[in-house]
């Protein structure tokens, strides 16, 4: 008399399947697990059709989870093209983001934003060249919050070439402001590495996320 095949049994044959190269339990494989436990099982205590139907219901659930996996990527391929067309439209545009070394915008100047933790009397911007010569420096009065600010690039030494470093000294009478820095920064072009890695903007500070883009201009 032959028993009938147990759950450890079917457990089994799945881990054989597996080593022998197939990947997975696909439908073929299910049906001969299947059709080999009917024909092995004892006619005089066949196996429950409660327990049968069970294995089925899991079957075709773990199918339909493999099925929406397969869709779900397939909707993110067409959305990540979707990014690269959309992030495309930058090029030739300015994004923001938060730096300390500003560029040559596309309209020749140098412009960007100083967050201030707390309310200034006295905030002194200095943007300083490649050998860390001050090029252009300039006091603003009393500020608080964002200050935005603008050079045209134009020194006493001719036009300015190159990223700057901006340096920031913010006091409150004899207590220094803690600040950080926003840059504008031209984008050139968009990077989508075939490989499917994430894009990034291409820019004279280097290669930035999108989403590290505070704002476009």
């Amino acid at each position: 008399m032959t028993s009938p095949i147990s759950t450890t049994s079917i457990a089994g044959l799945n881990a054989a399947t597996k080593a022998s190269g197939n990947g997975a339990l696909d439908q073929t494989s299910f049906l001969k697990l299947m059709t080999t436990q009917l024909q092995t099982q004892d006619p005089f205590a066949p196996m429950d059709n409660t327990q049968m139907v069970a294995q089925m219901a899991q079957f075709s659930s773990v199918a339909g989870i493999s099925e929406m996996n397969a869709s779900l990527k397939a909707i993110a391929a067409k959305l990540d093209t979707g990014r690269v067309g959309d992030a495309a439209g930058w090029i030739g545009k300015s994004a923001l983001i938060a730096g300390d070394f500003v560029n040559r915008g596309t309209d020749g100047s140098y412009t960007g934003q100083v967050n201030l933790d707390a309310s200034a009397d006295r905030v002194t911007i200095d943007m300083l060249d490649t050998n860390g010569l001050i090029v252009h420096s300039e006091t603003l009065g009393k500020s608080e919050g964002t200050v935005t600010f603008r050079w045209d690039g134009n020194g006493d030494a001719g036009p300015a070439s190159g990223p700057l470093r901006v340096r920031v000294t913010a006091k409150n009478g004899s207590t220094t402001v803690a600040t950080t820095t926003n840059v504008w920064t031209p984008i050139t072009a968009v990077q989508s590495p075939a490989g499917g890695s994430a894009q990034r903007l291409v820019t004279p500070n280097g290669l930035i996320a999108p989403d590290a883009a505070i704002r476009l201009g």
